[in-house]
Parts: C-alpha cells; sequence; structure tokens
C-alpha cells in the first residue's frame, strides 16, 4: 500500500487504482486485523477521494450542458413553428444528460 498521500494532490486515476490495490489485499486476506482495519480506512478515504473528483466532473459537464441548452435556446421556438416532435427534444435531452 502506498503511504498516506495529501488526498489534495491524488488525481482520480492514482486514487482509483490504489483503491483497487486496497480492495484486492483485503479480498486476499493474510492480513492481520490491524492492518486489515489500515487498508479498510485507507479505502475509505480513497473512496472519498473518487466521489470528488466524480461529483466534480458531473458539475462541469452539468455546467456545460446548460450553457449549451441556452445557447440552443434560441432554436426552440423555431423548432415548435416548424412541426418539429417536442418527443425527439426529449430522448436528446435524457441521452445527452446520462453517463
Amino acid at each position: 500500500m502506498t503511504a498516506k498521500t495529501d488526498e489534495g494532490a491524488l488525481g482520480y486515476e492514482q486514487a482509483r487504482d490504489e483503491l483497487i490495490e486496497v480492495v484486492r489485499r483485503l479480498e486476499a486476506g493474510g492480513t492481520t486485523l490491524e492492518e486489515s482495519l489500515a487498508l479498510w480506512e485507507r479505502g475509505e478515504e480513497l473512496a472519498k477521494v473518487c466521489r470528488r473528483w466524480l461529483d466534480g466532473a458531473r458539475a462541469r459537464l452539468d455546467a456545460a450542458l446548460s450553457g449549451r441548452d441556452a445557447a440552443e435556446g434560441g432554436d426552440a421556438g423555431a423548432k415548435a413553428t416548424n412541426g418539429s416532435n417536442d418527443s425527439d427534444d426529449e430522448v436528446e435531452d435524457r441521452g445527452g444528460r446520462a453517463l
């Protein structure tokens, strides 16, 4: 296991890879109770780092999509007047926002 690193300095991929290693070691067994607890605690820290990165990525995507939607907002009236089917817009929005 990597020595405890400043969580703010860990990138998503680093935290994820270390978390995978922690889980692998826990699943393999053969560690003392104290070692297992330390691994578990480190895994919890790493999971929080990953969650923060993913939450940040989601916020950035949402901001980009809302900016795109606002920019396309002027086109909404044209679509409604030219006979465009609103259900197509619904599917596009859902698909564009889904992970």
